[in-house]
Parts: structure tokens; C-alpha cells; sequence
């Protein structure tokens, strides 16, 4: 096993493997981080969000994205996520013109801001949109989920899928998905295993259904690199991720079809190189100095070594593993 302090940086990994450089294919995906607010402080999040955060994107973010989603025929999915994305005062206006221009929009739920205060008919206007819930459910045992997310947090888990069930979500016309993401430094388990015990314990005890469940590896940076460090275990999990490194996910990574969007407007590669700031290489550019989300296919994807996450074990992606 290589260790990380031997072991070759992502970008001569991929040249071993001669996937190098990894370059930007045909945008298909925009990825917006609307704002850090969230109702919940979750050791796992790479972008540091929690109810005391305050950054947001302005109004006249939202606005240019509607006009760069409208110039980007090939753009088909808005990807709504935070923090809360629920919490943004433009949330609504930003979905239902996405949906206007005939977009997929898909809302990356933590669930239990569906209880809070102003949020009580927040799944009905996400039903009424035809809006895409991608829920975020580490584990079905309440002890696993609220080691990673704080008291209270199952059970309120719990109540909000039954609400999305009964609003449609999970029987087939409005898509529910769950994400799975380890409470500790480990690879997930296999999707379609895993998948099915959610699906067997969750209907069991909860009478609660779903259309698909999404495994994705922790990023060893912020929070969870912080938690890491302080266990002594960070080495570790490097040399876990670099030890299964896999060469047939590199053509399935997420930062090759997603453009990320922050709350100030910058453009990155992907989620997390927008938690690190690490910029797309060559230019620093915003929502405003293109005039479509196309203009960066095929420019080289900033790399650096938490790329080793989504290319361990089966892969990891917003949309769950890759091979």
C-alpha cells in the first residue's frame, strides 16, 4: 500500500493511467451553492455550514443564472445545495424559472429543515415544482445518523420522508433519492447491497419508499479532515483512498459534465474544489464574465489530492458511485 507520504500526487496518478490531463467534457449539470445557512452543523460537510453562517448568493446572482441556464441549451439539470437550499430568500424564484425553462431541478435536502419555521409548505411547493429530492439519510439507525448530524435529527428524518411520500415523492412521478455517506473514515459499502437494506429496513420499520440510494465518500477536507486530524487517523484515510485508487471511474467523475457556482458567484470545478477555493485553471471567472455555461468545455479540471475520494474503491459522485 502506498502511504500518502510517498505516494504520487492525483495528477501523476492519472498520468500512470494515461487519463491525463483530465479535461472538462460537454457541461450538463450546473451545481449552485446558494448559500452556507443551514439548520444543522454536520461534522461530514465539506462546505462548514451551520445556523450562524451568513453567506448567500445576492439577488442579481440569481437572476444571471436564470439568463446563463436560458443561453445553455445543453445544461438540462439545476443542482440546488448549501447548506440549506431551502433557506435562500430566492429559492422559489430560482426553481420555478428553472422549471419554467424546462430544467430539471433537483433540491439537496437535509430533511429536517422541512420542519422549521417558514419551511411548512416547502414540500408541497417542491411537489407542485416537480422538483427532484435528493435527501441526505447517512444510515437507517438513529444511532449512526445523529452521531453525524446532531440530536433529534432521525426522527425528524423519519417524519419528513413519510411527508414526501405522501405528497407523491418515492411512488414513482416525483424522483426521491437518499444519500449514504460513512459516519467514519472508511469507503462506503457496495450501492446496490446497501441500497437494499435501506429499502427492506426503512419500509419495515417506517413504512417509508424511495427510488434510489446514493453512496458517497467522505472528502478529507474541512470538517471531516478537522475530526480526522484531531483522531489522529487522517494518514490513514489518505492512504485508504490512494490504496483503491480506480482508473475506470476517472471517465464518470462529476467535475468533467458539472460546473460549480458559489455563493459569490465564482465558477469551480466541482463542490468540493469550491470548499478548497481552488480555482479552474487559468482564469478566475464568475457567472458574469461568460455568457454561457459552455465556454469552459474542454479546459483542464483543477486537481489536487482529496480527487482521491472520488476515484476510490467504486467512485463517488453527486450522483452516487460510478462503476
Amino acid at each position: 500500500m502506498e502511504r500518502l507520504s510517498d505516494a504520487p500526487d492525483f495528477d501523476t496518478r492519472l498520468r500512470r493511467a494515461r487519463q491525463a490531463p483530465l479535461r472538462r467534457a460537454r457541461t450538463t449539470t450546473l451545481q449552485v451553492n446558494l448559500g452556507l445557512r443551514c439548520n444543522l452543523a454536520c461534522h461530514h460537510c465539506h462546505v462548514e455550514s451551520g445556523p450562524k453562517r451568513t453567506e448567500a448568493l445576492d439577488a442579481h446572482g440569481v437572476d444571471r443564472l436564470l439568463v446563463l441556464l436560458e443561453q445553455s441549451p445543453d445544461v438540462h439539470t439545476l443542482d440546488l445545495t448549501g447548506g440549506a437550499p431551502e433557506m435562500h430568500l430566492d429559492f422559489r424564484r430560482l426553481v420555478s424559472g428553472a422549471r419554467t425553462l424546462g430544467r430539471r431541478v433537483i433540491d439537496r435536502c437535509n430533511l429536517t429543515i422541512l420542519h422549521e419555521p417558514g419551511q411548512e409548505d416547502t414540500a408541497t411547493f417542491l411537489a407542485e415544482q416537480g422538483v427532484d429530492v435528493v435527501a441526505s439519510l447517512p444510515c437507517y439507525s438513529l444511532e449512526n445518523v445523529e452521531a453525524q448530524r446532531g440530536r433529534g435529527v432521525f426522527d425528524g428524518s423519519v417524519r419528513a420522508l413519510q411527508a414526501l411520500n405522501a405528497l407523491g415523492y418515492g411512488h414513482g412521478a416525483l424522483k426521491l433519492d437518499l444519500v449514504y455517506n460513512p459516519v467514519g473514515p472508511s469507503l462506503p459499502p457496495p450501492q446496490a447491497t446497501l441500497e437494499a437494506d435501506y429499502r427492506e429496513a426503512l419500509l419495515r420499520e417506517f413504512g417509508i419508499v424511495f427510488d434510489a440510494l446514493l453512496t458517497i465518500t467522505n472528502m478529507p477536507i474541512k470538517r471531516f479532515a478537522h475530526a480526522l486530524a484531531r483522531e489522529g487517523r487522517d494518514q490513514e484515510y489518505m492512504d485508504l483512498l490512494i490504496a483503491n485508487f480506480n482508473a475506470e471511474t476517472v471517465s464518470g467523475l462529476m467535475c468533467r459534465h458539472q460546473l460549480s457556482v458559489d455563493h459569490r458567484g465564482r465558477l469551480y470545478d466541482c463542490d468540493f474544489n469550491q470548499a478548497l477555493a481552488l480555482d479552474i485553471p487559468g482564469a478566475t471567472r464568475t457567472i458574469f464574465d461568460i455568457e454561457c455555461l459552455g465556454e469552459l468545455d474542454g479546459h483542464e479540471i483543477a486537481t489536487a489530492r482529496h480527487c482521491f475520494g472520488c476515484t476510490a474503491g467504486a467512485g463517488s459522485s453527486c450522483g452516487g458511485a460510478i462503476s
